[in-house]
């Protein structure tokens, strides 16, 4: 399966790209992608969202998800 892998913010310059295509193999979750070592890096607190919506790292990825990594955001 290949996905791609979108970063915002601080974290492109952090794990150095902006966009991505990973390959991963059938039945793998974003936990288990996060742990590519292109990943390592990733602070524990990070978003993640697949196909523009908010998951957890139990979620499963299916071919041609678009995943995005974004910092936590605060307001005020």
């Amino acid at each position: 399966m290949l996905i791609t892998v979108l970063t915002f913010a601080r974290y492109r310059v952090l794990l150095g790209f902006e966009r991505a295509q990973v390959s991963v193999a059938q039945g793998t979750t974003l936990g288990a992608l996060l742990t590519d070592t292109r990943f390592e890096s990733l602070p524990k607190d990070a978003l993640l969202a697949v196909n523009q919506a908010f998951m957890k790292r139990d979620s499963q990825l299916n071919d041609g998800d678009e995943v995005a990594l974004m910092p936590p955001v605060s307001g005020g």
